[in-house]
């Protein structure tokens, strides 16, 4: 059975719901930690793997230290340290400071680090900062090296003889296993980014009402192919940043599952605003988000705080889990969110 350890936004451990004081432990735990490409973070524990929830950046970075060059220490609790460069930073939408540590994983500076930080370098502007006369540049944290807004893009995506990793074949099991916990009424629903329909066909055979979308026409073509015999469910050729006014407030749930992590970086602000438009008066906000370490193409990753941060402005949360039974390389990164739109102002 697979084991899992916590990590909040603090930079400490949880096993059970208590936090790991034993600093022998902690140190330990971190000194083991790395970064497993599209599933998360593990590290060792009693010598076997366990994947690690990491609620943010998985090192918090406590103190800032110069040691020569271009060379500077990072501390952390349970008093572990590692060396990084500053060309390794980059800041995010919220003004933190993040980079890599040299065996490429991610920390972040808390705002007392920072602010050490600032204090330790020569200057520093929105950009950039400049220390013994040299200049860093600090670019976005969060930017998508391949663009994903030709249509072609998805279209081979779908053509090619290998099904895309994002492709189940059936509903994601998240959505099957927690939609009874949380009692849903008979509702409308949006689906954005649909792909092939398994989601959608899934909710319209629970007895809701199922709007489909998806960029895609290979992808819509194939959804109703294989599920067009459903009769409360209706499949959409359709850009989600370029909705009609018929949209707007025309439903009481959207379920997100795999259009988050296949936009840009970039608009994923932009999208949030869309769910909130779409969302009627008192509506939910239903999803399975991926919490990973992955910037070089889709799917991209994001964490617990970046989604916290970019959805609490609109939604009160009421369920919020790590899902522990997820499939293949999805172990460990699956993070389910089911929140109720705020009252509008």
């Amino acid at each position: 059975m697979d084991k899992y350890i916590q990590l909040d936004e603090e930079g400490y451990f949880h096993f059970d719901g208590q936090r790991v004081l034993d600093k022998e432990l902690g140190h330990h735990l971190l000194s083991q930690l790395v970064v497993e490409p599209l599933m998360g973070y593990k590290t060792i524990y009693e010598d076997k793997e366990i994947y690690v929830e990491a609620f943010d950046s998985p090192l918090v970075v406590y103190q800032i230290a110069h040691l020569q060059n271009d060379i500077w220490q990072a501390k952390t609790p349970y008093e572990y340290s590692f060396e990084f460069s500053l060309n390794t930073l980059r800041a995010d939408e919220w003004d933190r400071f993040l980079g890599y540590d040299k065996q490429n994983r991610p920390f972040v500076f808390t705002r007392s680090a920072q602010a050490d930080f600032f204090n330790l370098v020569d200057s520093f502007d929105d950009d950039s900062v400049t220390f013994e006369n040299v200049r860093y540049e600090v670019g976005p944290w969060l930017v998508s090296p391949v663009s994903t807004e030709p249509m072609d893009f998805w279209q081979k995506k779908y053509c090619e003889t290998d099904k895309p990793g994002w492709e189940l074949n059936k509903p994601s099991p998240p959505l099957v296993e927690a939609l009874p916990q949380l009692k849903v009424n008979r509702s409308r629903i949006l689906v954005p980014g649909c792909g092939t329909g398994n989601d959608a066909a899934f909710l319209a055979e629970q007895g809701h009402i199922v709007t489909a979308i998806d960029y895609c026409q290979e992808a819509i073509d194939l959804a109703q192919k294989k599920y067009g015999h459903i009769q409360n469910l209706k499949f959409v050729q359709a850009d989600v940043f370029k909705l009609s006014e018929s949209y707007m407030r025309a439903f009481d749930i959207v379920f997100e599952h795999t259009l988050f992590c296949a936009v840009p970086f970039e608009k994923r602000q932009n999208l949030v605003k869309v769910y909130r438009q779409c969302l009627a008066d008192h509506g939910h906000l239903l999803g399975v988000f991926f919490v990973m370490e992955q910037k070089a193409h889709p799917p991209y990753g994001g964490s617990e705080w970046e989604y916290r941060q970019r959805f609490k402005n609109y939604f009160n949360f009421l369920y919020w889990t790590r899902w522990k039974k997820s499939e293949s390389w999805r172990k460990g990164v699956e993070l389910v969110i089911y929140a109720q739109l705020k009252e509008r102002i």
